[in-house]
């Protein structure tokens, strides 16, 4: 058992690393065009973006998909990207009750290149391990912690900002996704692929 929350930790700590702030980045830009009302839905999102993590984190663990991590490095930061592109198109669109569809496929999809993109970390601590299973849901448990964390935070700053201080969330969204942009650019040319 002390194996679970040693993963658990890690989960959470992968997620957490202001260092590696990537994950950060695309959990608030994820997270920004959403509000208390609509919680559920954005835990739907975080839930379905651990399993699509844990998934591939899976596939390259057992070495069933092997992908170059070098191209992984630079999709990563091109999902904030065009989720941060996403957000501004969304909050300019008159559409009232916006579906989630394109959302969580993007978030299906997005979920997978994350996956991968710490999976070689993950087979380096995995290397001695016999069993896989425990490890990778006591990964999944701390990534899911850690970015319901990360939720509530962001919806906590949308509340106030929104609710208290009566920025439109058409503004927000648009604003704090510009932002993300902004930040994300120096990540995608530092890893550039070609």
């Amino acid at each position: 058992m002390s194996d679970f929350w040693f993963y658990v930790k890690l989960g959470l700590n992968h997620v957490l690393d202001l260092s590696a702030y990537d994950h950060i980045l695309f959990l608030a830009v994820l997270a920004i065009p959403f509000t208390f009302k609509s919680w559920k839905k954005i835990v739907l999102l975080a839930t379905v973006f651990t399993i699509a993590h844990c998934t591939s984190l899976a596939l390259s663990t057992y070495n069933l998909i092997v992908l170059n991590v070098t191209y992984i490095e630079f999709l990563i930061p091109v999902t904030i990207l065009i989720t941060a592109i996403f957000n501004i198109v969304y909050a300019q669109s008159k559409i009232e009750d916006k579906s989630l569809v394109v959302h969580t496929i993007a978030t299906v999809f997005f979920g997978l290149i994350h996956g991968f993109g710490f999976s070689n970390y993950f087979k380096m601590l995995m290397s001695e391990e016999t069993n896989k299973i425990g490890p990778l849901f006591g990964f999944a448990t701390g990534i899911e912690l850690s970015q319901v964390t990360i939720i509530l935070l962001v919806l906590c700053i949308a509340y106030i900002l929104q609710a208290i201080l009566k920025v439109k969330q058409k503004l927000f969204i648009t604003i704090t996704s510009i932002v993300v942009l902004l930040i994300t650019i120096p990540i995608l040319i530092d890893t550039f692929p070609f």
